[in-house]
């Protein structure tokens, strides 16, 4: 049976990633990946042999992954946070049904609403939900009705893929639409470049963030009734009396 690995690389910054996944990357002959992440596993193991594909080519890269595999290659396929959150190892269990003699492990990694959260201090303390503004594979509609379901619910929201050249108003789309379920003054926060140079982390209220331009570096966390600031931090009380 040969072994195949999807491994979350963390939120950027070399640290940030988990003992396991080092010694996962460490051990295998091959690392398959978008180029941008390719890139970056690059600078910390360059002695590897790299396969890449562009945006759009996901299922391709998993075939090429597999195939390496087949040769008698130890490989991983890398994605960046955490491969099960908006990453890899969904299509690639699913495209690994073509490859029987392939055994696929899914290694955990640091996804950027956690990496984010700590930046900004404690915003995941309750329940939360983690919503992607990316209408590539999911449709505005429903995009636009989880926002308010979890607007709704009085859930904080963590907001992936929040803006890009094609999507430059999505996030300002997203935040009229939240602002109808819980008004304007809720507590937010954003954090660019997470675990890179230039990270950046800012609180502002649900009004102001309507306003701010970001991009696809950025992860949005919008408080729910209870998040407050501390201090130019966000936290959201879990309830505990003090």
């Amino acid at each position: 049976m040969n072994e195949i690995y999807v491994v979350g690389m963390g939120p950027g910054e070399e640290k940030q990633m988990t003992i396991e996944a080092r010694e996962v990357l460490e051990s295998c002959d091959v690392i398959v990946g978008y180029t941008v992440y390719a890139e970056l596993m690059k600078k910390m193991l360059p002695e590897k042999t790299y396969l890449t594909t562009p945006m759009r080519q996901e299922a391709e890269r998993c075939r090429l992954a597999f195939e390496e595999a087949q040769k008698g290659k130890k490989v991983a396929m890398v994605c960046s946070g955490d491969a099960g959150v908006y990453g890899m190892s969904g299509l690639m269990l699913e495209i690994g049904e073509e490859y029987p003699d392939c055994k696929v492990k899914v290694v955990s990694g640091v996804t950027a609403a956690l990496a984010g959260g700590a930046v900004l201090g404690a915003p995941l303390m309750h329940d939360f939900a983690v919503i992607s503004l990316s209408d590539l594979l999911t449709p505005w509609e429903k995009i636009e009705k989880r926002l308010r379901m979890a607007s709704a619910g009085d859930f904080v929201i963590c907001l992936y893929n929040p803006s890009s050249k094609k999507r430059a108003d999505y996030l300002k789309r997203a935040c009229e639409i939240i602002q109808e379920e819980i008004g304007e003054e809720r507590v937010c926060g954003i954090v660019s470049q997470i675990g890179r140079d230039g990270e950046h982390a800012e609180v502002m209220t649900l009004s102001e963030l309507a306003d701010r331009q970001v991009d696809m570096f950025t992860t949005v966390f919008i408080g729910n009734s209870q998040t407050k600031e501390i201090d130019g931090r966000m936290v959201t009380p879990r309830g505990y009396r003090i």
